[in-house]
């Protein structure tokens, strides 16, 4: 336990930054979503934030070990489910929730694994 707390310790501003690029991407894409398709502002603002979460993800990985930051994006799915079922009224079924646990827990897995 002590090595995963150290390794959360270690990565910590990596992490938090990986967690900002995972958000950025999920809102990106969401935004795209409300395009509808078509060329216009939301499709815009949904590339910027897309282009920042590559930015957050490469300056992250400056900050902790590859190994641990990169699996770290799969929050992304949790942002994408809360975003769809919150913003976009979209139904959450009982395997979204499950799926979604095992990414959560997954994800503080790695994110303790720096050995």
């Amino acid at each position: 336990m002590n090595s995963f707390i150290e390794s959360i310790k270690r990565n910590r501003i990596g992490i938090a930054l990986m967690v900002m690029a995972s958000l950025m991407t999920a809102l990106g894409q969401m935004f795209w979503k409300m395009s509808d398709g078509g060329i216009n502002l939301l499709l815009v603002v949904g590339f910027v934030l897309y282009f920042l979460g590559a930015v957050f993800m490469i300056i992250s990985f400056r900050f902790g070990s590859l190994s641990v930051l990169h699996p770290l994006l799969s929050i992304g799915y949790v942002f994408a489910l809360f975003f769809g079922s919150m913003i976009l009224q979209e139904t959450i079924t009982e395997s979204n929730l499950i799926g979604t646990l095992c990414i959560i827990v997954g994800a503080a897995l790695i994110g303790g694994g720096d050995n």
